[in-house]
């Protein structure tokens, strides 16, 4: 479901100039998303049966909260800061839904629908506060603790209908992941062939995310014994941390993923964020482009096939001119200037003759 360049519902007009707090939804999006969710189940499970399960619970609780404050602190789009809190809630989301089930014992079956009715609560709290659920509208602070508060359910939820499929149901871990492979399909088939419910086929994908990439970790580090490859939890971990650390890292030197939404003005225009806003360097750029500094500039209309501000001049581009550029000044009147006018004229012809 990669989305590049596809809007996924409206946004209202006056958030637009807004920084975005999310990252645009494309094909690196999803991957990243899916390592995160099984790297998240192999680091929960690898903490609770290593160290204490209390004192794990307690750091996956404090790493989600550093993280969340570091999302919230920054004002618009980091890579970095953003991916480190949904692994956080991965990782976090996992303990939650396993602590309802092993330590109170309450079923997979109830703990589904519970956070399914949660989810469905935060949705119409949502909707009735903001009037949209786009993830292209997360511009404010109100909309950021909508957007995390629903994150956060969706992990849970994702985590207790995986282990609903793996244990309860006893499909295995193999099974559920290629049964959920085959569930996400059908949300990405309904936007691209039908191109309708935009917001509804993401929120569906984006649950789903989470028990297929959990099912597939589960089955990598699970024991023989338990239907597993035995790899071991903390091996499979380990593994898929350097590989969203490489995928992170790869975004922000290539510059592949941006926030959604750019609120530079010069982007929205097309040209490239962090570039100087200065109209010599503007000649890089199409002529379509470069169309409203030339209006605000006074220039003429570019011509066909031209590339902007490289046909205007100098002058009327703003940009600095030389010494070269400024033409000679003109004499005054009076003062010595005259006294050479008189002398230029004694030495021609007929100089001083009335009537000349």
């Amino acid at each position: 479901m990669a989305t590049a360049g596809v809007r996924l519902g409206a946004v209202p007009a006056g958030l637009r100039a807004a920084p975005s707090k999310v990252p645009a939804v494309t094909a690196w999006f999803w991957a990243i998303k899916v390592l995160t969710t099984g790297m998240g189940e192999a680091t929960s499970d690898f903490l609770v049966h290593t160290i204490n399960p209390v004192i794990a619970v307690g750091f996956g609780f404090a790493g989600l909260l550093a993280a969340l404050l570091l999302q919230f602190l920054v004002r618009h789009y980091v890579t970095w800061i953003y991916w480190l809190a949904v692994t956080m809630v991965a990782v976090f989301g996992t303990m939650e839904a396993d602590v309802l089930h092993v330590a109170l014992g309450v079923p997979y079956a109830v703990s589904v629908a519970g956070f399914a009715v949660a989810l469905a609560v935060i949705f119409l709290l949502w909707h009735a506060s903001e009037k949209t659920l786009s993830i292209h509208s997360i511009r404010t602070r109100r909309r950021e603790c909508f957007y995390w508060a629903t994150v956060m359910a969706t992990f849970a939820l994702g985590t207790a209908a995986g282990d609903l499929t793996a244990y309860s149901l006893g499909l295995g871990y193999l099974a559920s992941g290629v049964m959920f492979a085959v569930v996400i399909a059908i949300p990405a088939a309904g936007y691209w062939l039908l191109r309708r419910g935009p917001v509804l086929c993401f929120w569906s994908a984006y649950i789903v995310t989470r028990p297929l990439g959990a099912s597939f970790a589960d089955w990598l580090g699970i024991p023989h014994s338990l239907g597993g490859l035995g790899l071991g939890r903390g091996r499979v971990a380990l593994t898929l941390t350097l590989i969203i650390a490489a995928g992170v890292s790869y975004l922000m030197v290539s510059g592949r993923e941006t926030a959604d939404g750019p609120a530079d003005p010069r982007r929205r225009a097309g040209f490239p964020a962090g570039r100087p806003a200065d109209p010599a360097r503007w000649a890089e750029f199409p002529a379509a482009r470069a169309a409203a500094p030339r209006a605000r500039a006074g220039a003429p209309p570019a011509r066909a096939g031209s590339q902007g501000w490289a046909d205007v001049p100098p002058a009327r581009a703003g940009a600095p001119r030389g010494w070269a550029d400024i033409p000679p000044a003109r004499p005054r009147k009076g003062g010595r200037h005259r006294a050479a006018r008189g002398r230029r004229a004694a030495r021609e012809p007929g100089a001083g003759t009335p009537g000349r």
